[in-house]
């Protein structure tokens, strides 16, 4: 489980009655589908013919573009985590991060799943004895990505959720 007990009022929408804007909201799921892009191609090269991952990253989006609804990003978000289930390593964490970016319309807070699940991958598809520095590059350049506008609440979300995400951001 990635997400904490409590919900953080910072990933909750103003009109639900948290702190985060629309325009936040957005570039959560747009910087999280970059994350889960930058690894996608871990699965597709164990899985070429399975799309769902990749429609993940594009439902997430087509969402923030206002061209699908929540509803649609979060339930093909769920098609590519099912993607994921019967896969192992590099594979199986590369459609876990595409699941989680399309989940990130539905609830903000999946960001950081798609950044953890993507670095998870990085260090499995790395050579023996490479996996910590290929994490920690990975996460370097997620960091790289972030936007202004949303760095210090996710740079903040990674100090408060890394023991729940597997260690993963420190780098």
């Amino acid at each position: 489980m990635i997400l904490p007990k409590v919900r953080d009022p910072r990933f909750v929408t103003i009109r639900r009655g948290g702190t985060l804007t629309d325009a936040d909201h957005r570039l959560l799921a747009l910087w999280a589908a970059s994350c889960a892009e930058h690894v996608l191609g871990l699965f597709e090269s164990a899985q070429p013919g399975d799309p769902r991952p990749r429609q993940a990253i594009e439902h997430a989006r087509a969402w923030v573009r206002g061209e699908v609804k929540m509803m649609q990003a979060r339930a093909v978000g769920g098609h590519a985590m099912g993607a994921a289930r019967d896969r192992r390593g590099a594979a199986r964490y590369a459609a876990y991060a595409a699941g989680q970016a399309g989940a990130v319309a539905h609830v903000a807070a999946h960001e950081l799943g798609a950044a953890a699940y993507a670095i998870k991958a990085a260090r499995a598809a790395a050579p023996e004895g490479e996996s910590e520095a290929a994490g920690r590059l990975e996460c370097q350049w997620q960091r790289d990505q972030l936007p202004e506008a949303i760095r210090g609440l996710v740079l903040d979300d990674q100090r408060l959720r890394n023991d729940i995400c597997w260690s993963v951001f420190d780098c």
